[in-house]
C-alpha cells in the first residue's frame, strides 16, 4: 500500500524534546514500513525515517527562532501534498483541519487522526460542515463532545516494543511528572501528593510562553517551597527511560478532557505504575489495580500513592505489551484505511484492444482492495 502520512511542523519527526503528535507519526511510520508499506512522511526537514521524506521546513518549526506564525508553512506543506495526492492510496493526516478544503478531491482516500481536544466551541461548526470526511479518534472519550461525523474507529496509541527500556526494580525512590506546565496537566497536584506521602518529585516538564505567569505565579514558589520537589525541565528521548524506568510511579494528575496522555504508556513500558486522575482517556488506558491506579480526589490520590508497592512491574510491561504497542496501532490504522471508499471499490474491468473478429475478452484491472482478514479498527 501507498500511504502518505503529513505531520505537523511544530516538532520533527521524532521530536528532540516533547511532542505526542509527532512522535505517534514517526512510530506508525517507521512500523508500517517495517511491515511492507511504501510510505511517505511529509514533516519537517530534520525528522530521521526510513520512509521517503519530503521535508516541509528546514527544521522543527519550535526551534527555529525565526518563526513566528506556523500557519504559511503548513499551507506550503499542504500544496506539495496536493502535487502528489494521486499517488498515494492513502493520505492520512496529524494536523486537524488546514487540509480539509484543499483535499476535497481526494475525500476518498484520505484519513485525519485528530490529537487534540474536541469539546472546543469553534470546533463544533468545522466539523458539522465535514460531516462525510472519515475521521479516527485516539480514544472513545475524545469523541463524547463532536457532533454527528464519519468516525471509522478508535486507534489508540503504540509504541515499539523496545523503545523503553523494562526495569524489575527502580533504582530511584521518587515520582515522576512528565509532560507541560500547564493547569490542566496538574502540576500543583502532584506536588502536594508528593507533599503529603513524603516521597520526592521530580518534575520533567516543558513551559510554553502561554504557561510562563502560571509557573512564575503557581508552580515555581510551590518547588521552592518544598524541598522534597526537584524541578528539572524538558528533558530528551534518551534521558526519557532513565526518568521514568527509576521512578517509584508516574503522577498523572490531569483536570481536563485529555484524549490520550502519551506519557501513561511511556511509563507502562519502562514497568512503572500510574497514579491518574479520572479525566478523559485514563479509565480506557490505564487498568485499575494492574498497570496503577485511577482516582478522583486528592485523597484517594494519596492513598494510591501508600499502595502502589502492591502493584507487580512485570504485570505492568505485560499490560503495555499487550495492549499498546506500534505494531497494534499500526494494524489498527491499515483496518482503518480499508475501510475508506477508494481502497473498497472493487477490482475495474477493462475491455482489452484485440484484433478484428476474436472475441473480446474483459480482464480486471489490479486495484487496491479489502483484506476480508483484517479486524475492523472501529
Amino acid at each position: 500500500m501507498k500511504i502518505a502520512q503529513i505531520a505537523p511542523l511544530v516538532e520533527s519527526c521524532p521530536p528532540r524534546f516533547y511532542g505526542g503528535t509527532e512522535r505517534i507519526v514517526s512510530y506508525l511510520t517507521e512500523e508500517l514500513v517495517r511491515q511492507g508499506h511504501e510510505v511517505t512522511l511529509f514533516a519537517s526537514g530534520d525528522s530521521i525515517t526510513s520512509a521517503e521524506l519530503v521535508p516541509c521546513s528546514k527544521m522543527a518549526l519550535r526551534l527555529d527562532p525565526g518563526v513566528k506564525d506556523m500557519t504559511p508553512h503548513h499551507v506550503m506543506m499542504l500544496d506539495r501534498v496536493a502535487h502528489r495526492a494521486h499517488e498515494f492510496d492513502v493520505l492520512h493526516f496529524h494536523i486537524d483541519h488546514l487540509h480539509y478544503p484543499l483535499m476535497r478531491p481526494y475525500v476518498d482516500r484520505i484519513l485525519t487522526t485528530l490529537h487534540g481536544r474536541l469539546d472546543l466551541p469553534d470546533l463544533m461548526p468545522f466539523y458539522s460542515a465535514f460531516p462525510d470526511a472519515p475521521l479516527v479518534s485516539i480514544s472513545n472519550a475524545q469523541r463524547r463532545p463532536m457532533p454527528p461525523v464519519n468516525w471509522l474507529g478508535t486507534v489508540l496509541h503504540g509504541l515499539p516494543e523496545n523503545v523503553l527500556t523494562f526495569r524489575p526494580e527502580p533504582s530511584g525512590n521518587y515520582f515522576a511528572f512528565l509532560g507541560r506546565i500547564s493547569p490542566e496537566k496538574g502540576p500543583d497536584k502532584a506536588i502536594e501528593i508528593a507533599a503529603r506521602t513524603g516521597v520526592p518529585l521530580k518534575m520533567a516538564a516543558k513551559i510554553d510562553a502561554a504557561d510562563q505567569c502560571y509557573w512564575d505565579q503557581v508552580i515555581a514558589p510551590m518547588v521552592a517551597a518544598h524541598p522534597n520537589v526537584e524541578f528539572i525541565g524538558e528533558i530528551n528521548e534518551f534521558q526519557k527511560a532513565d526518568f521514568l524506568g527509576n521512578a517509584r510511579a508516574l503522577l498523572f494528575p490531569i483536570c481536563w478532557p485529555e484524549p490520550f496522555g502519551l506519557v501513561m504508556i511511556e511509563a507502562m513500558a519502562c514497568g512503572t505504575p500510574v497514579i491518574a486522575f479520572a479525566h478523559g482517556s485514563v479509565p480506557e488506558v490505564i487498568d485499575h489495580g494492574v498497570s496503577g491506579f485511577v482516582v478522583n480526589t486528592m485523597d484517594e490520590a494519596v492513598a494510591a500513592a501508600h499502595s502502589i508497592g502492591s502493584l507487580q512491574r512485570h504485570a505492568i510491561r505485560a499490560q503495555f505489551e499487550q495492549r499498546f504497542t506500534a505494531e497494534r496501532m499500526a494494524k489498527d490504522y491499515l483496518a482503518a484505511y480499508r475501510r475508506l471508499p477508494a481502497l473498497r471499490r472493487p477490482p475495474q474491468l477493462d475491455v482489452l484492444t484485440i484484433p478484428a473478429g476474436e472475441e473480446a475478452i474483459r480482464m480486471p484491472v489490479p486495484t487496491v482492495s479489502p483484506d476480508p482478514s483484517a479486524v475492523s479498527a472501529g
